[in-house]
């Protein structure tokens, strides 16, 4: 039995996507277990480069069957959107299966998401505004729509009718917009329900079954683990937990079935989004980085938006690996740094107050804190070519090791480019 759980050690923007592609190749199953459409996971192939925001990212691999587990936010337009793009640009149809059990995110939770950030003004959290937190706002306070009342209409617009009630309210009187009908919510979901059908089906115990099987999971993780609203830098965080700890419970396996934990960061830092971000560069610097970034420069994936870019902060990185439990690490975008003579790394955080520590503190302190940095030699060449460890130049091999040895978790994947082959496997 091998079920791996690939997560995020920072904010989001790791590399996950490609990281999951990478290993669905000798996968049965790939689980989106968290989050909605958010977020996007950046892929490059023989077929193009596809940012997926809520198809796993073992769609491309025809051996893989890909589900949407049930802690998962399901935008039915969007799902269905994206797979019409694949067939579109000439991918085979993949094999994707939909939790009877995943909650729908309706026009109501992007409608709510996108007038509260306008209302909040200067003091908004950076939301996507794609429904998320109204979503999960819904789904805890016990009056969320699941898949499976898509095919009973009576329970379906009676759950709508009672989720508006007091939405319109405050549509009406806080926002000043006319109310939603519960009607017209239900007929597109109705519209929608028979095109989404062939892939519902109890996904818990597919893969329970897969598992007693001994086939091999992967669980893909949306975001990253600064970002869970319990131990990330709250406020600014997504509203499901994008830790390893909850992969079981939104794929729907046992607790004690995930074996490993691949924790994926990138060589230097970058976020999407507002809240404290300790190694951030501006200027000139920043610019250059965000340029070089990728294949296509730091901007998110979904919202096009200019990523945050600093450099690598070993205190966060290693407080996420931490929480992720990693018993691994992928290192990504190394090669994007081959243009610097020298390499800042974070190794501590100065706080207000004057000390210095090597704990990730919370929010408040985290805003305050400057950074404590140790620099290292760069190694001014390309290494996209390079598919080995020791084919690294000396200097590129000392940042990985200083990485690992910072961190604690060892470095099993460095990522050399985007393409699944500019990928070295040390272990």
């Amino acid at each position: 039995m091998t079920v791996t759980a690939i997560v995020g050690a920072n904010w989001g923007d790791e590399g996950k996507g490609k990281m999951t592609d990478v290993l669905a190749e000798g996968a049965s199953y790939v689980v989106r277990f968290q989050g909605g459409s958010n977020a996007g996971h950046t892929i490059l192939n023989r077929h193009g480069k596809f940012a997926l925001r809520l198809l796993p990212s073992g769609v491309f691999h025809p051996n893989a069957t890909n589900v949407i587990g049930p802690g998962t936010a399901l935008d039915v337009e969007v799902l269905l959107q994206e797979l019409s793009m694949l067939e579109e640009r000439g991918v085979p149809a993949p094999r994707l299966r939909v939790s009877d059990r995943a909650q729908l995110v309706l026009p109501a939770h992007r409608l709510l998401d996108e007038l509260e950030e306008g209302r909040l003004g200067e003091g908004s959290f950076g939301s996507t505004k794609r429904g998320i937190a109204p979503f999960y706002a819904d789904k805890y306070a016990k009056i969320g729509v699941q898949a499976a009342d898509l095919f009973d209409e009576p329970r379906l617009r009676s759950r709508i009718e009672r989720q508006l009630e007091s939405k319109n309210v405050l549509f009406r009187h806080l926002y000043g917009r006319e109310p939603l009908r519960a009607d017209d919510a239900a007929d597109a979901l109705l519209a929608q329900a028979e095109r989404l059908r062939p892939y519902v089906c109890d996904a818990s115990e597919l893969l329970y079954e897969a598992v007693r099987r001994g086939e091999s999971v992967l669980l893909e993780g949306q975001l990253g683990a600064l970002r869970d609203p319990d131990h990330g830098i709250y406020p600014y965080s997504t509203s499901s937990s994008p830790l390893a700890g909850f992969a079981s419970v939104g794929a729907g396996l046992p607790a004690g079935s995930i074996a490993n934990v691949l924790a994926v960061t990138k060589a230097y830092s970058s976020c999407v989004g507002a809240g404290p971000f300790a190694t951030e560069l501006s200027g000139s610097a920043a610019e250059e980085l965000r340029r070089r970034g990728g294949d296509a420069g730091e901007y998110g994936a979904v919202t096009g938006r200019p990523r945050r870019v600093g450099w690598f902060d070993a205190v966060a990185t290693r407080y996420g690996c931490r929480l992720q439990g990693a018993t691994e690490v992928a290192l990504t975008n190394l090669d994007v740094l081959g243009y610097l003579d020298r390499l800042p790394v974070c190794t501590a955080y100065r706080l207000e107050d004057g000390r210095v520590v090597g704990r990730f503190p919370t929010t408040g302190a985290l805003e305050k804190a400057a950074p404590v940095l140790e620099t290292l030699d760069g190694w001014l060449c390309d290494i996209a070519d390079c598919r080995t460890f020791e084919a690294l130049p000396p200097a590129a091999r000392r940042y990985v090791e200083f990485v690992e040895s910072s961190i604690g978790v060892p470095v099993s994947y460095v990522s050399v480019g985007p393409r699944r082959e500019q990928l070295i496997r040390r272990r």
